[in-house]
């Protein structure tokens, strides 16, 4: 029978932060080692309800821990290093409602790029100014569906939507989302949206004849960037464009600096883009930003079963290595090594044979497609077997958000939440 997903994991993290928390420094180092042993602590709590032999079809299907937690810690790190900034999390990367619960209660804004996201969010109790309709080109009926709900603020980029924001939305809040050099990023944007600096005198020129309300600026930097100078050149741009605006007769408020950020340079790049916006930026100009991936990826570890081992023997060194196919793929929740070009790396979460000796493998998903590999080539200690469980780290963005039911395997995986802050415990009420 399969365990309950939020019920079970809530009271067994409870029971271990109260354990601890009288001798706990809950600094953000300790905060995220607590989250990991949280983390395997509750999987291993879920597969050993678990008999692969005799259980349900379905009962052994991967399933997700999340720590809220780390979402909570990515929050203060935020503030921290981004003062001006104010985020606007981008919940296409991951959808999931208790990451909602907790940003909403945390007071950030949301980046919505459909009429579904921006359902969701309000259905939080969110107050519509708090959104921001990111989408440079948004279908007839979103706008006019933006325009009902009072979601004023979005973007553009071209002269058409422009006369579609006129017909359907002329009280909007309008951003003009520029292009930018998104080289370094993993999943670039640049070749989809944003309009280059020559087009943007004609655009400004148009909203204005048109009596629309141009508020700000707004760029993107690409998906998991790894550059932090594109930032400072980024707010270069916008500063050029903040004047070109005040010539034609606007008064911009408000710069949206978008996403990009990882985990691993965040504070670089925060620095980077901090001094760039005092350089150009007066205090009194509104700054936000579009976290994704910065705020989730972390906080999501995936664990899968191996369900199929093929041994494959050298012929000429007699040593033999094996293919490992796991009850997940490219097709479900590791669609972010297609969509969103990340590697993975597999570790063990329980195995029988007690041996550590080095072991090389090639890990596979479950469909029948042969592009449904998830590891090329890996080594882990002792001989894995059917039956035996692999957990992978970093599984927060793009993963669940974009998976299918190709093959008809299912998307809908369990999620066990955890919390390794009692401030995300609490405002969340685990």
């Amino acid at each position: 029978m399969a365990l309950s997903a939020t019920n079970l994991t809530q009271q067994y993290a409870s029971i271990n932060l109260n354990e601890k928390s009288s001798t706990v420094d809950h600094s953000s180092q300790h905060g995220k080692e607590l989250g990991k042993q949280l983390i395997k602590d509750v999987s291993k709590a879920r597969i050993e309800s678990i008999d692969t032999d005799t259980c349900a079809p379905g009962d052994e299907d991967a399933f997700f821990v999340a720590d809220m937690g780390e979402v909570y810690r990515q929050h203060l790190r935020w503030k921290m290093n981004l003062k001006r900034v104010k985020p606007h999390y981008a919940i296409k990367c991951n959808p999931n409602p208790e990451v909602l619960r907790l940003l909403a209660e945390l007071g950030t804004g949301f980046d919505c790029a459909s009429k579904a996201e921006i359902e969701t969010v309000l259905n939080l109790g969110v107050d519509p100014s708090r959104i921001i309709y990111a989408q440079p080109c948004k279908t007839k009926s979103y706008v006019r569906y933006a325009a009902e709900q009072r979601v004023k603020q979005m973007t553009f980029d071209n002269t058409d939507e422009l006369y579609k924001i006129k017909r359907f939305f002329p009280e909007a809040e309008l951003f003009l989302r520029i292009l930018t050099d998104d080289s370094s990023a993993a999943c670039r944007l640049s070749d989809k949206y944003g309009a280059s600096m020559d087009t943007i005198n004609d655009l400004l020129t148009l909203a204005k004849d048109l009596d629309l309300n141009v508020v700000g600026v707004s760029f993107h930097v690409g998906s998991g960037a790894s550059d932090p100078q594109c930032f400072a050149r980024a707010v270069q741009d916008s500063r050029i464009v903040f004047d070109q605006a005040s010539d034609i007769g606007y008064n911009l408020k408000t710069l949206d600096v978008g996403g990009g950020f990882s985990g691993d340079l965040f504070e670089a790049m925060a620095d980077v883009l901090s001094k760039a916006l005092d350089e150009h930026f007066p205090p009194g100009v509104r700054i936000i930003g579009e976290p994704g991936r910065y705020y989730v990826a972390s906080a999501f570890t995936l664990a899968c079963n191996i369900i199929a081992r093929r041994d494959i023997v050298d012929p000429a060194t007699g040593e033999t290595n094996y293919m490992i196919y796991l009850n997940d793929g490219v097709y479900g929740n590791f669609s972010n090594l297609i969509f969103d070009h990340q590697f993975v790396t597999p570790r063990v979460l329980s195995k029988r044979d007690k041996s550590t000796h080095n072991v090389v493998y090639s890990v596979w998903g479950q469909s029948c497609d042969g592009i449904d590999r998830i590891t090329e080539t890996c080594t882990l200690h002792g001989v894995l077997d059917v039956g035996d469980w692999l957990y992978f780290e970093e599984m927060g963005a793009y993963t669940k958000c974009s998976a299918t039911r190709f093959n008809g395997f299912t998307d809908n995986h369990d999620i066990l939440y955890v919390s390794s802050e009692p401030g995300a415990s609490a405002l969340l009420n685990y």
